[in-house]
């Protein structure tokens, strides 16, 4: 019987399916400065992930991340989504694919 630890944020489901799976595991429900805390290593985690293997899927997890980060620190979806369609329409987004390289102060 080996045990594996691995003190990470994981989806509300995980523990129910690592039972299902015939298996056991030790959780703990986190302070809500230590979750914000993990959210913040997650994101870290799921980034990297992303960067590694670049699909759709990891996109998606982090986004989740993203959202639950945001609503933990009293942003809701609605409130995340207002702000980056307000920042969309005053810097606008990146589509055009553009790369500064750099800038003269003139002045």
């Amino acid at each position: 019987m080996g045990v594996i630890t691995y003190n990470k944020l994981v989806r509300d489901k995980i523990p129910e399916i690592i039972r299902n799976d015939g298996k056991t595991c030790e959780v703990e429900i986190l302070s809500d400065e230590k979750y914000l805390e993990m959210l913040d290593a997650k994101l870290d985690e799921e980034l990297a992930e992303y960067h590694k293997d670049q699909n759709v899927e990891e996109l998606a997890d982090l986004l989740e991340v993203i959202l639950a980060a945001a609503e933990a620190r009293g942003c809701s979806r609605e409130q995340l989504e207002l702000v980056r369609k307000e920042k969309f329409e005053k810097r606008g987004g990146f589509k055009e694919k553009i790369l500064l390289k750099t800038v003269t102060d003139n002045s």
